[in-house]
């Protein structure tokens, strides 16, 4: 079973869906208990990062979903969710994430070189590539190099070093995906990513 965290910050019913069409069995849900007892945890996110934060803290779910990961339990936040996962973020002001990623999310517009002339946010399709010289990470198992899939975003994960797997090209290289261990951040969409988005998702439940 997997647990789609509810903390009121995410996009909720197209991931459950997306999961559904898999096979998975998913719930969704804000209850802490029911997160322990699940076999592997979710947590989406959509919106400003200190909104979401405080609202996962205040939900007292930031607790459980750090104390599940240490304890092994597989977890992949997506977009936001991704981006909770970091130390810190200087979306308007600086605020504190999860620290379960290295990492530090800012402003893509100071990423893209002056006069590219590329909107912000970035929002539509791109292509993932790989790390060159390191084995592909397993969250990326039914994923080729160059498939590509939906972003929608203005911030972005930097300074992760080796917790790179996947990155990006929108007029400068951008995380697309991060991984520590057992925790997984994607910044895109998977569950709007059509078949590659479907086959994310397969291998998130396989590990």
């Amino acid at each position: 079973m997997i647990a789609i965290v509810d903390y009121k910050c995410g996009n909720l019913f197209s991931l459950s869906r997306s999961l559904s069409f898999i096979g998975a069995e998913a719930v969704v849900t804000g209850d802490a208990e029911l997160i322990r007892k699940c076999d592997k945890i979710i947590l989406p996110g959509v919106g400003a990062f200190e909104a979401a934060a405080g609202k996962l803290k205040e939900s007292g779910l930031d607790g459980v979903v750090c104390a599940e990961a240490a304890r092994g339990k597989p977890l992949l936040g997506i977009c936001l969710g991704m981006q909770l996962l970091c130390r810190v973020s200087y979306e308007f002001g600086t605020h504190k994430g999860l620290d379960l990623i290295p990492g530090e999310i800012v402003d893509i517009g100071g990423l893209i070189p002056p006069g590219r002339g590329l909107k912000i946010p970035h929002m539509g399709w791109n292509r993932l590539s790989f790390p060159a010289g390191r084995e592909k990470s397993a969250l990326f198992k039914y994923t080729p190099e160059g498939s590509y899939v939906y972003f929608v975003h203005s911030f972005a994960a930097a300074s992760c070093g080796e917790a790179v797997i996947a990155t990006t090209e929108y007029g400068a290289e951008l995380t697309a995906a991060i991984a520590g261990g057992n925790v997984y951040g994607v910044q895109f969409h998977p569950e709007k990513s059509g078949t590659v988005g479907l086959g994310i998702l397969r291998a998130f439940c396989e590990l």
